[in-house]
């Protein structure tokens, strides 16, 4: 039953005689009662209905992060089927090569599981660091970092959302506003390649 239905749920007028001495304060109290069952109904359901459901088919089967261009595509054959404005780490250009340099990583990588809580409303993890990170971070003699994650905006902002939507600004993950991110979460399910490049 979608939500529309439940939302349009009705109950037929009672046909029986009223009892005798039926005060208004009962007539009320019955009609509470019926509006308590239907509130009941819907959200006892509510978290069975997924928010969108997307055929298998028009899923995006891989993402590509290009990072010059502040773009993230859904991919699907190697043909785009959406693309997004993305914002990077506060040190944009180059390879991520150790914790805490706030470069975005660029590689190889799979989304390997979601958070639907976190910091940043959702959040897919991003498979960073790669044998490759882990040869450049050794090579440096420091360690790798990790937590790359593709989320959205912050919960609790500490600046206007225009900063949010207009520059880079993340520890090194790839932000996406939070009906894009949504959308991104949508159209992928399970281990999703992500390649991102210069």
């Amino acid at each position: 039953m979608t939500m529309a239905e439940h939302m349009s749920i009705h109950f037929p007028a009672r046909t029986s005689p009223r009892p005798s001495g039926w005060s208004g304060s009962e007539r009320v109290a019955g009609q509470l009662q019926r509006l308590g069952f239907a509130l009941l109904l819907l959200f006892s359901t509510a978290e069975q209905c997924p928010a969108r459901s997307v055929p298998p088919a028009l899923r995006a089967d891989s993402i590509l992060i290009v990072k010059h261009e502040r773009k993230l595509y859904l991919m699907r054959d190697n043909q785009p089927l959406r693309s997004y404005r993305v914002a990077l780490g506060l040190s944009p250009t180059g390879a991520k090569e150790h914790r805490w340099d706030f470069r975005t990583p660029e590689g190889h990588y799979v989304v390997d599981f979601r958070r639907a809580h976190s910091h940043y409303f959702k959040a897919l993890h991003i498979s960073y660091p790669s044998t490759e990170d882990l040869k450049r971070s050794a090579a440096l003699h420091v360690p790798a970092g990790g937590d790359i994650f593709i989320h959205g905006e912050p919960n609790r902002p500490t600046r206007p959302v225009s900063y949010y939507k207009t520059r880079d600004w993340t520890n090194g993950c790839v932000a996406l506003s939070d009906e894009d991110l949504q959308d991104v979460w949508d159209l992928t399910a399970g281990p999703t390649p992500v390649e991102i490049v210069p």
